[in-house]
């Protein structure tokens, strides 16, 4: 092929494909626009719920009594001592949610476009599904809920994630069930330890865990948020459908024992090939010439 007609047609290829990514980017930010909007929706169907909120925080407060689960006021008052901790907690809750699953689905999108588009879905319909919840069961989180003796350490210590109620209009604070928080952080875990190889690969599920402990330490969400969010996250990734797995190097083969030189015995092999010569030479049988007696 000429190169003058190759370089065109490699440059159409190319032009090509980089339209098609920005239009698949594209695509990605309308859904995140999308899921935005719908929150926003759901902040205002439940702005005039307070004291519904308040009442269903006591219910769940007292539910968890009745299943023995342990109080959130024992993983906050420990903390409560010493305010680098409480501050680095709040800096967690505020700081880390976000970025580490935009960072997780970044890369999926480069490097794994499968396991990306399994995550994504996983993400909204997790999201739509707590949607739904924060409409129909408006809850107040703990640190609104006089019965659990909790901390707003957010307001106190900073820094705060949520305004007062009279002026913040971008976060719906009565949605505490099911949390997203903890959700997104599983699921960000799982679609990692799916990619990843070796035994350290478990180490992503420090972040849900984590995730827990400070969005109760913080006094933003109970015991039964993370559950009922883990709840809703197992059958949403049962039914979608997995990507091929990763193929993960095997451990190398050892000898079962000591490794030995591949012996050849070089008298043999020398005697055939002085053979081959003495054949070549006129070492080999002689026919007589016809018509001679």
């Amino acid at each position: 092929m000429d190169t003058t007609e190759a370089a065109p047609r490699r440059a159409a290829a190319a032009g090509t494909r980089w339209s098609a990514a920005v239009r698949r980017a594209a695509r990605e930010l309308a859904l995140v626009a999308a899921l935005f909007l719908a929150y926003k929706a759901g902040r205002l169907a439940v702005a005039g719920r307070t004291s519904a909120a308040l009442t269903n925080g006591e219910r769940v407060w007292q539910l968890e009594r009745l299943l023995h689960l342990p109080g959130e006021a024992a993983v906050q008052q420990p903390l409560l001592a010493h305010e680098l901790l409480v501050r680095l907690a709040n800096s967690y809750y505020a700081y880390v949610h976000f970025p580490a699953t935009a960072s997780c689905l970044v890369w999926l999108y480069v490097r794994h476009p499968a396991h990306y588009l399994r995550l994504r879905r996983a993400l909204a319909a997790l999201t739509a599904a707590a949607l739904a919840l924060h409409v129909l069961v408006p809850l107040a989180p703990p640190r609104m809920t006089v019965l659990t003796g909790l901390v707003d350490t957010g307001r106190r210590y900073g820094p705060a994630v949520y305004g007062s109620l009279a002026t913040d209009t971008l976060s719906n604070q009565y949605a505490a069930m099911p949390s997203l928080h903890v959700g997104w952080a599983l699921a960000v875990a799982v679609a990692l330890v799916a990619v990843t190889a070796g035994r350290l690969r478990w180490l992503w599920l420090a972040h849900p865990i984590v995730t827990v402990l400070v969005v109760v330490a913080t006094g933003n969400h109970y015991w039964i948020d993370g559950l009922v969010a883990t709840a809703l996250l197992v059958p949403i990734l049962a039914v979608l459908p997995r990507p091929p797995a990763t193929r993960r190097p095997g451990p190398v083969p050892t000898p079962a024992g000591p490794v030995r030189p591949h012996l050849v015995d070089t008298r043999r092999h020398a005697g055939r090939r002085r053979r081959s010569r003495l054949d070549s030479v006129g070492g080999g049988p002689r026919f007589r010439p016809p018509g001679r007696g």
